[in-house]
């Protein structure tokens, strides 16, 4: 078995080899990397791109807007690291849609890591598959286990608003019971407290 190491060094020269430049290679070796530790088909999809553009290398998408649309396939990987650059402005945008992407998967990591930027859950719908990133600790996912997706014609992200789970009602009631473990303050624990006893000399 490879070990993580060795996945990111040898994706992140083989896609400098296809005309990504070092910097994005980089990105591109961390993502396969995080990809492969969620269980999730990073160096295959990868290795399915690569040929696919090795004759004809994909262009960058100008911005990053509500609607994103392309002459061509829009590449999964200048995206995401677009996103992951600008994720806290974009945020604002609530839903992002975009058209024909190639081998959509590779963009995950990326939304992962931006979900931790701006602290909140980001939302992947792909292909009637739906995918939660949160905080680049946990994927979620409503399918047994991912395709090596060559091409999704509708893409949505949405940022998730931070919510709790639980009512007011079931906070109080459960902080009322923490109540019961709190210590009583005594002259004795004043005393003895971090700082007790010193003495300000200025």
């Amino acid at each position: 078995m490879m070990s993580f190491s060795e996945i990111e060094i040898v994706s992140k020269r083989a896609s400098k080899s296809k005309g990504y430049s070092w910097g994005i290679s980089e990105e591109i070796g961390k993502s396969v990397r995080l990809l492969e530790m969620f269980n999730l088909p990073g160096i295959s999809t990868l290795n399915q791109y690569l040929k696919k553009i090795s004759s004809n290398h994909p262009k960058k998408l100008k911005n990053i807007d509500k609607t994103n649309k392309s002459d061509g396939e829009i590449c999964p990987i200048y995206t995401g690291v677009s996103i992951l650059d600008n994720c806290n402005q974009i945020q604002e945008f609530k839903v992002i849609k975009f058209f024909n992407m190639n081998y959509p998967l590779l963009i995950i990591p990326f939304l992962s890591r931006s979900s931790e930027i701006v602290n909140k859950q980001i939302c992947l719908n792909l292909n009637d598959c739906k995918y939660i990133l949160n905080s680049n600790k946990t994927i979620l996912t409503n399918i047994e286990k991912s395709g090596d997706f060559e091409n999704a014609s509708e893409l949505t992200i949405e940022f998730l608003e931070n919510k709790n789970l639980f009512t007011d009602i079931e906070w109080k009631e459960l902080y009322k019971m923490s109540e019961d473990t709190f210590v009583p303050e005594t002259e004795s624990l004043k005393n003895s407290a971090a700082g007790a006893g010193l003495t300000d000399n200025d």
